[in-house]
């Protein structure tokens, strides 16, 4: 009986394997067909003195000089890098955070509940091609962001409350990062529209009889959050840390990404554009990968 449930259960994991190999299949694909050549030879750009000329591209072998010149000669690139790191920790964090508790909310039963999840997803559609840049364009949007700005006369609240704190001496930088991220709300609020349907998806695989057994124990909703909705979804936070940060390396606003295509397209070097991608890549891959390690000691798999 034992050996039948378990072959049972082996082919059905087979079965959900075979299910994520057929939808990754098409960007598996996609990737081994357009994007190895490409990468491959902007690996070697990155090591070569590029020079352009009608009808072909010559490339000069010199080691390691494009990456010596990003670093220790251009006077931006090692800086911009040092920036957005920190702000994408901070970012990265508030997403998280945010993207969480926003999905607690919109996975409780409360009427209209379809309408806000709905709400809570149109910045996924905001970050669309066609709508961002409508949003960055639109004169009524400018408008009415200036009509607001004028009504408030300069005066906000986050920034009298920091002034007080900093008054008072009462972690001055903590509390900075906490206003910065207040402050810059809507920014997290549009990027967090994924995380919250991933955080949405995996609360709703925990099983109602949990939080029922654990309410017959006597524990409140606050020991049932930490003893039971946090170990459930403790991969998500995983997937999701991992989502956040390569979409953050990919903003629009990103300086290191700027000054990569500023270096490319207006003044043309290739190679020290090269060497500056593979240099941020490498960077934000080891970040990824040891975070990952450390969060993953965390992770709590329910077999």
């Amino acid at each position: 009986m034992k050996k039948k449930q378990k072959n049972k259960l082996a082919g059905l994991q087979k079965r959900k394997a075979f299910a994520g190999y057929l939808f990754t299949a098409p960007f598996i694909i996609g990737f081994l067909m357009f994007m190895i050549k490409p990468m491959f030879d902007s690996l070697y750009m990155s090591f070569c003195e590029v020079t352009l000329s009608p009808g072909s591209v010559g490339k000069k072998f010199i080691g390691l000089d494009n990456y010596y010149l990003a670093f220790r000669v251009d006077p931006d690139y090692a800086q911009y890098l040092v920036d957005e790191f920190s702000r994408m920790l901070l970012y990265s964090v508030g997403i998280i955070v945010f993207s969480f508790f926003v999905s607690l909310i919109l996975n409780q039963e409360f009427k209209g509940r379809g309408i806000v999840r709905a709400i809570f997803f149109l910045p996924v559609i905001l970050n669309s091609g066609v709508m961002l840049g409508l949003e960055e364009n639109n004169y009524l949007m400018a408008q009415i962001a200036n009509t607001v700005e004028e009504a408030t006369a300069g005066v906000s609240m986050t920034a009298v409350l920091q002034n007080v704190l900093r008054t008072a001496g009462v972690g001055v930088r903590a509390y900075e990062w906490v206003f910065e991220i207040i402050d810059n709300i809507y920014d997290v609020a549009v990027a967090s529209g994924i995380q919250i349907i991933i955080f949405l998806s995996g609360l709703q695989t925990i099983p109602a009889s949990m939080y029922e057994a654990a309410d017959i124990e006597g524990c409140t909703k606050w020991e049932s959050l930490w003893k039971i909705t946090f170990p459930m979804i403790s991969s998500i936070f995983l997937v999701n840390w991992i989502y956040t940060i390569v979409d953050f390396c990919m903003r629009s606003d990103n300086d290191v990404m700027d000054k990569i295509q500023t270096v490319m397209i207006t003044n043309l070097k290739y190679g020290p554009a090269s060497a500056m991608s593979w240099a941020y890549f490498v960077i934000i891959t080891a970040f990824i990968a040891l975070t990952s390690f450390f969060i993953s000691k965390g992770v709590y798999y329910n077999d």
